[in-house]
Order: structure tokens, then C-alpha cells, then sequence
């Protein structure tokens, strides 16, 4: 699977923010219920104009290979690629493909590293 990936930088800011207000839950790119609350995943403009944090904005980059849900070391290679790089990130699963979300500052070295890692 790691030969296999094609990592994507997309454009645009995310911020993870907590919120059940239904007008957000229609503009998040994801939601996840948590014991604490609804986390939504919303583009920065979104985040801004709802008045929410937005102090750490976020990249996605999509991994573009379709990852099995009971593949084993994906993953685990993209968080250790990136933590011996020095670079944040918070993977979200989905059906057909994983989302490695860094911050953005340090997108673009996020994205050469997993390239890099693909390449082998």
C-alpha cells in the first residue's frame, strides 16, 4: 500500500472545532460524535465567521490509494514519517481513502516527506 500511494496536498484550510449547531454540520468536510461532543472538520473561512478558534489551521493531504479498513501499517508508516520530520498530524479514515491532516505551515515539507516515503 505505501509503494502504491499518491499523496495529494489539497487546497484550502481546515480547522477541527466542537460544535452542535446544525448550520456548521452542513458545512463540515467530516463529523465525529465524541462523549464530549460533536468535532467538525469545517473549511477556516467557516471556522472564522462562526467566531471558533482558529489558531492552528490545518492541510489535508489525501493518500491516493484505496486503503483496505483492516489494512495493517499505513498508518502507522505515514504518523512515523512525519513524526521523525518533526510535523503534526491527525489521520482521518474514510471509506476509500485516508486524510492526513497537517498544520499549515508545514504542508508542504508534510507533503514531500510522505512523497518521499512513497517513492521508497
Amino acid at each position: 500500500m505505501i509503494r502504491g500511494m499518491q499523496p495529494a496536498l489539497g487546497p484550502g484550510e481546515w480547522i477541527f472545532a466542537g460544535s452542535d449547531d446544525p448550520g456548521l454540520m452542513a458545512q463540515a468536510l467530516a463529523t465525529f460524535r465524541e462523549d464530549e461532543g460533536l468535532s467538525l472538520i469545517l473549511p477556516l473561512e467557516v471556522a472564522r465567521a462562526a467566531g471558533l478558534d482558529t489558531a492552528l489551521p490545518m492541510r489535508r493531504i489525501v493518500l491516493q490509494v484505496n486503503s483496505a479498513l483492516d489494512g495493517i501499517g499505513l498508518t502507522a508508516a505515514v504518523s512515523t514519517a512525519l513524526t521523525e520530520a518533526g510535523i503534526a498530524c491527525n489521520v482521518v479514515a474514510a471509506l476509500c481513502h485516508d486524510h492526513v491532516f497537517v498544520p499549515a505551515a508545514d504542508a508542504e515539507r508534510a507533503h514531500a516527506v510522505l512523497t518521499d516515503l512513497a517513492d521508497g
